[in-house]
């Protein structure tokens, strides 16, 4: 029976990947719509993942794929259902599901009032308008680093990539149409006519990964998360922030892990000079001007530091991450190649430095070896240098109190 079941799930996603390379290969998209309603009703979240992940492993590129993910939400719109009954979502107020979901109604709402109606006027009032609607659609940033920051972590521990990958490379995709539109608003002479075909491509791709996160993602974080994931969600919530409006509600359940503070310290941390005890060595750490992360020679994030200034995000639900999902799908060839050449010995560090938020900010990666010089994993140092890099001539006597 359960090789019967096998063999038609098999069938199934077969069917529905020629569907998606059809696309793909460039057939109508109607012909290909006109297919999917004739050979399914319906389709699972489960079995879009599958589907997903099955096109990954044949071969075709995670940016075929992003590129085509539109394509797919217009397929499978109002087709996709998930094979649980809704009240496996928690309905205690401020649970991480119900935010993202409250957060996707609330953009909706703003395109609908705030954007769309001044799209079919001309002047400098409707322009004006225009440029406060998306002033505030631009805080869908924060609901995005939020859904890639900590809710993607679980996912890939669940050997969940490819929908991660996918979707992130997307936001990023909305994050840039949402700066151009801004930077057009800004433009001397611009006219809605002029900004109006941007503005609408903007807020339909919006609405398309609206319709991916309540539909698609929500779904699978249902399905695949726990309690204790939601609960770390939650409390982690806050330092990424949210869109527009933080939740009235604070999630709230009973873990059944030991927490930080319940956990016991003993003994002393042996070094090659000296020893310190466990809560010396992490508030030494944290002292430090700068930001250390720790990756295994695995490429599994398994430390950072939390000083009082910290440069870039450093959620804890990142820990155990593999450094690749920490990265934009544009910026991982870079991160595979610093450590390739670490684990070569190649190199032994590799050196960035940028200008941010009026800051210079040095980024240093170092391959870290043991004594034998075996590579046991990389060490991130991120460090604001901008007081540093306006030094001059010396100081020698201590500033007065």
């Amino acid at each position: 029976m359960s090789e019967l079941i096998n063999n038609q799930t098999k069938a199934k996603q077969d069917k529905l990947k020629q569907l998606i390379k059809r696309l793909h290969e460039g057939e109508d998209f109607e012909s290909v719509k006109a297919d999917f309603a004739k050979t399914f009703g319906d389709v699972s979240t489960q079995e879009i993942t599958e589907l997903e992940q099955a096109l990954v492993e044949e071969g075709l590129p995670v940016e075929e794929i992003q590129r085509l993910c539109d394509v797919h939400a217009r397929v499978f719109g109002g087709s996709v259902s998930d094979i649980h009954s809704s009240d496996d979502i928690s309905e205690e107020a401020g649970h991480p599901l119900q935010v993202l979901k409250a957060e996707n109604a609330r953009l909706e709402t703003l395109i609908a009032e705030e954007i769309e109606p001044y799209l079919q006027q001309e002047g400098n009032q409707p322009l004006l308008m225009l440029r406060v609607g998306m002033d505030r659609i631009e805080e869908i940033k924060k609901h995005y680093a939020r859904k890639e920051q900590l809710f993607f972590p679980y996912l890939e521990k669940k050997v969940i990539t490819t929908p991660p990958q996918v979707m992130w490379g997307v936001d990023d995709e909305i994050r840039e149409k949402i700066n151009r539109c801004l930077a057009a608003l800004s433009e001397v002479d611009m006219t809605v006519a002029k900004v109006k075909p941007l503005i609408e491509e903007t807020i339909h791709q919006l609405k398309e990964m609206v319709f991916k996160e309540n539909n698609i993602l929500i779904p699978l974080l249902k399905d695949k998360l726990n309690l204790v994931n939601f609960i770390d969600i939650a409390a982690a919530s806050d330092e990424v922030g949210y869109f527009l409006e933080k939740p009235k509600n604070t999630f709230s359940g009973e873990a059944t892990e030991a927490t930080e503070e319940e956990k016991t310290e003993s003994g002393t941390v042996n070094f090659d000079a000296g020893a310190l005890s466990p809560e010396e060595v992490n508030a030494m750490l944290n002292t430090l001007p700068l930001d250390l992360t720790y990756v295994d020679k695995d490429g599994y994030v398994r430390y950072f530091t939390q000083g009082k200034e910290r440069i870039f995000d450093r959620p804890k639900t990142i820990l155990g991450r593999h450094v690749n999902m920490c990265h934009p799908p544009a910026s991982v060839h870079i991160v595979e190649k610093i450590v390739d050449n670490f684990k070569s010995g190649k190199k032994d560090h590799e050196d960035f430095w940028i200008n941010m938020r009026g800051k210079m900010v040095l980024i240093r990666y170092f391959a870290v070896r043991n004594k034998a010089g075996a590579y046991l994993g990389t060490l991130e140092m991120t460090q604001d240098i901008t007081n540093i890099k306006a030094l001059e001539g010396e100081k020698r006597l201590m500033d007065d109190d």
